[in-house]
């Protein structure tokens, strides 16, 4: 497999199939990348999810499945279907109607990192985007596929916490109290209401202010895997940056550990999590 091959911690036992995976946390820019983009690493390193890796690390412990990007969001984004091309950025692509991601050039193979900044100098080729979808989308969706499959084979269910950060600004618009995270279930159809609930009383217990779906409803991965009536659940938990890192230098801030701990609460609660209530659980099996 290649060197941005995925990472997959499982727990000694799994409780209850709950997944907590990070599709853009991953950090590693191979040379190859580098000498071909247009910006510096800052930069491209702004478009990550930086550090999110870091605070799900505890899941396993607590009986859950880690899941986490090795690419980085820049060369090609596990949150959009492998069909969300952007003809500015992919020579040789017809223009057909394309989702308001594509056009604002965060399709699958990005054209622009944070602020609208190109990530390269000129549209790749075909080939190129069909390479690095065949090396890096296709086995992350493929593990996590599997996960999901086997998670709904053992347990009855599949859990899936698909976790994000945002950039502080991106709230500066909201209007009323300024939520710390934001719960994405496509608006109920990615996922049943009490495992919704159920996050949003983990985040509040922790004494954070949570919003759902807005400006975060969830993209591909939930509208992709979160199938409710078949007790596949799908939840998109996005975190402010500002909590636990310096979002200029790209780096953790003083307050990250305490951070974490609390964080490693909200994770404890909800890997042991069940979809249905336990009477419910006992009579389906």
């Amino acid at each position: 497999m290649s060197d941005l091959s995925v990472s997959l911690v499982r727990p000694e036992h799994w409780v209850s199939g709950v997944i907590f995976a990070s599709p853009h946390s991953g950090c590693v820019y191979p040379d190859w990348f580098v000498r071909d983009t247009r910006l510096p690493m800052t930069a491209l390193r702004s478009s990550e999810d930086a550090f999110v890796d870091r605070l799900t690390a505890c899941a396993p412990g607590f009986g859950a499945v880690t899941l986490s990007a090795q690419v980085p969001r820049c060369i090609v984004d596990l949150n959009r279907g492998a069909d969300e091309i952007d003809p500015l950025v992919v020579r040789g692509v017809p223009r057909h109607p394309l989702n308001q991601r594509t056009l604002a050039g965060l399709g699958v193979i990005p054209r622009v990192v944070s602020q609208g900044r190109a990530i390269h100098e000129r549209p790749i080729d075909r080939a190129e985007a069909e390479r690095r979808i065949a090396a890096y989308w296709r086995p992350y969706h493929q593990t996590l596929g599997a996960l999901i499959a086997e998670a709904r084979a053992r347990f009855g269910q599949a859990i899936l916490i698909d976790m994000h950060s945002m950039p502080h600004d991106a709230l500066n618009h909201l209007h009323g109290p300024r939520p710390d995270m934001v719960l994405g279930n496509r608006h109920g159809l990615s996922a049943a209401a009490r495992v919704s609930d159920a996050v949003t009383q983990a985040v509040e217990a922790e004494g954070w202010r949570i919003r759902r779906n807005s400006p975060f409803s969830g993209a591909y991965i939930c509208s992709a895997y979160g199938r409710p009536g078949q007790n596949i659940h799908v939840v998109q938990l996005e975190i402010d940056r500002s909590l636990y890192m310096d979002e200029a230098a790209i780096k953790p801030h003083a307050g990250f550990d305490a951070f974490a701990v609390r964080m490693s609460r909200v994770i404890a609660r909800l890997a042991v999590l069940e979809a249905d209530g336990p009477a419910e659980r006992i009579a389906a099996e």
